[in-house]
């Protein structure tokens, strides 16, 4: 235990440098851009050179990048994100509003994945090179290519429109109607979790496929234990390791994939959050959402690390 506790201290110590490196590319990359903070401030309102110059000199937007960078990342240790230029409301709190219904999304995407990729990963691999493995691997490769948005599109057009299970948009707080909130909630988040679905899936059968292969499972069924038995107790919990390793990396396109879902289903989320202010030039509200997605994916690849290690006897072994 000492030694799986000193991994996991230099795994959360590395988190240091790379959330640093991670403020500083987006820092970089928004001070490059080409919005201009003192023209989205005066947005529409026709201000003189002089007063764009007298806001750029109070907000330090004259000051060396250097000093801009390190007084950013002192506003960020005390949660301070800064103020949207349009209405002046502080981006921390339209971060922390938008934020659990993108992690709702994300996470709803996230577990139908996994329980799709689980239960047609291992039937495929039960069944290999049979019709129902021949069914699933051409349905796998159609999910895979298929991109979220044309998903999201048709979910729309059939299950919204035409048959009227779904409402096409909108969001309903769980806590109003957990019903509703059900029923807002599906169609983005099966729109979501497809592509992910589909990859997980072949990778699954693989991982099974090469498990079933071994001569421990030869052995235990030849012993007469249920073949259900083996795979659920054995086969699964070996197989699912290397799986697992690909899950963290997912993770990061359903959080980038719900930008846009978000924008379909007309939910306010994250992506909501940065299209609007992408379009009405707020480089705060922008910057803290890329700042806000991007430590949430560094954070959940890290839970993802942990739970191999956890599940992992050769790494822990190895630690």
């Amino acid at each position: 235990m000492a030694q799986i506790a000193r991994m996991l201290l230099r795994r959360i110590a590395l988190l240091v440098p790379l959330m640093l490196g991670i403020v500083l590319f987006v820092f970089l990359v928004m001070r490059f851009s080409d919005i201009d903070p003192a023209v989205a401030h005066f947005q529409g309102a026709n201000p003189t050179e002089q007063q764009l110059e007298d806001y750029r000199e109070e907000h330090g937007l004259n000051d060396p990048l250097p000093v801009r960078y390190a007084a950013f990342v002192g506003e960020l240790i005390t949660g301070d994100m800064g103020l949207s230029v349009l209405n002046g409301r502080p981006v921390i709190d339209q971060v922390t509003t938008a934020l659990p219904l993108t992690m709702q999304l994300t996470f709803m995407g996230l577990a139908l994945a996994i329980v799709l990729s689980v239960l047609f990963g291992v039937s495929a691999a039960i069944y290999r090179d049979r019709i129902p493995d021949q069914v699933i691997r051409v349905v796998s490769l159609v999910g895979v290519a298929a991109p979220a948005f044309w998903v999201a599109l048709l979910l729309i057009q059939y299950l919204a429109v035409d048959w009227g299970w779904f409402p096409s948009g909108g969001y309903v707080n769980p806590g109003d109607s957990f019903t509703g909130w059900l029923k807002t909630m599906t169609l983005p988040a099966i729109a979501l979790s497809l592509h992910v679905a589909a990859q997980l899936t072949r990778i699954v059968r693989t991982a099974v496929v090469e498990e079933l292969d071994k001569d421990y499972v030869r052995t235990a069924i030849g012993s007469g234990l249920p073949p259900v038995v083996v795979v659920g107790r054995n086969v699964l919990r070996n197989a699912l390791i290397n799986p697992l390793t690909v899950l963290g990396l997912r993770v990061g396109y359903l959080l980038g994939g719900a930008v846009v879902i978000e924008t379909i289903f007309s939910l306010p989320g994250m992506g909501t959050l940065m299209i609007n202010a992408v379009k009405n030039g707020d480089p705060a509200v922008v910057q803290g959402v890329v700042l806000t997605v991007a430590v949430a994916f560094v954070v959940v690849n890290l839970v993802i690390d942990i739970l191999y290690l956890l599940v992992n006897p050769r790494l822990r072994s190895a630690a």
